[in-house]
């Protein structure tokens, strides 16, 4: 594919491309990332369903590059809880992707069950799976292609490119693992594990590749007899998915109901993106904002990204489980 139009900006809300009917079936695509990982852990690994014992509802959205026409939009809500008899957390999300103003979408539904051993007093192990239905979109009368160019009045001829098919669907599965304490988290999940395909035209050659990711963190209050007056929070995950590779490593801090963090994004070759957050909470209600700062060299022409997330913990039955919550992960 020579030319996605779409990632760096398409005039008059269309997405040029300059490719041949063969490269289209080859390309292969990512899934959207969020800053605030820690605030999505659904997203992150299924093995986090309900990691926080109460109900839990999760909200995010996520402003790619909104200095150009063509960026990207995603939004996700989630909600999962510990259910007592099943042993271990269920958890739904919703989220989806939108590029080039909606032009191509992608959609995904999903359900994930974490099953939570306990080893001894202070340590758990939590195996989670997830199954999801998955669908992208492409809007073909929003294309515009090479041959509809004319040198000297630009695009004003039809296309004699076959149009493939409108959207494509499959089942997807992913997995993960969680072993924490009170104090530390340390886990892995394997995303996409059946990489379904892609293509519009009914081939296997656009391939989703597996999104792998480690994810490690901890909660050290400041001071350990009155630990809701303040804390500060370490955390750092690696991705990878097909050649892609990325790493966030940065922290937050909470005082009172006030939080702020900061981390650094690199992703291979380059430094990528400075994020700061600013957040308020209490023990049911959490809000962040976080903004990323590019440091590659696009640098001034993207308008870097917006992130919101909002977090609700609900209260639980009269009686309630005697297990654990999981504190480290969620700010």
């Amino acid at each position: 594919m020579n030319l996605i139009m779409y990632k760096i900006g398409i005039h008059h809300y269309t997405l040029v491309l300059v490719m041949t009917l063969g490269l289209v079936s080859s390309l292969f695509a990512q899934d959207p990332q969020f800053s605030q990982f820690y605030a999505n852990p659904l997203y992150t690994n299924p093995a986090f369903a309900g990691s926080e014992i109460c109900p839990r509802v999760v909200l995010n959205y996520r402003n790619q590059w909104p200095k150009l026409p063509g960026g990207f939009t995603t939004y996700s809500v989630s909600a999962d809880q510990y259910v007592e008899f099943l042993k271990g957390g269920l958890g739904v999300q919703v989220f989806q992707d939108n590029a080039a103003n909606g032009t191509i979408k992608t959609f995904n539904a999903s359900l994930s069950y974490a099953y939570t051993l306990e080893i001894n007093r202070d340590l758990a192990l939590k195996f989670g799976g997830q199954a999801a239905y998955w669908q992208k979109s492409l809007e073909w009368d929003e294309l515009t292609f090479g041959d509809m160019i004319d040198d000297r009045y630009g695009f004003i001829y039809s296309t004699n490119e076959p149009f493939g098919d409108e959207n494509v669907n499959a089942p997807d599965f992913s997995a993960g693992v969680l072993l924490y304490s009170q104090d530390w988290f340390i886990g892995g999940a394997v995303h996409h594990l059946t990489q379904p395909s892609e293509s519009f035209f009914g081939n296997q050659d656009a391939t989703l590749y597996r999104r792998l990711t480690f994810q490690a963190g901890a909660t050290w209050a400041l001071d350990k007899r009155h630990p809701e007056e303040g804390s500060v929070s370490p955390n750092v995950i690696y991705m990878k998915q097909g050649e892609s590779s990325q790493l966030n490593i940065g922290m937050y801090g909470r005082m009172s109901v006030f939080t702020v963090g900061f981390w650094y994004r690199y992703s291979r070759p380059n430094g990528d993106a400075i994020i700061a957050l600013v957040g308020l909470q209490n023990e049911n209600f959490k809000f962040g904002y976080s903004y990323d700062i590019t440091v590659s060299n696009l640098s001034g022409n993207t308008g870097g990204a917006h992130e919101i997330s909002l977090g609700l913990k609900l209260k639980c039955h009269k009686k309630r489980t005697r297990r654990r919550g999981l504190p480290c992960p969620s700010w």
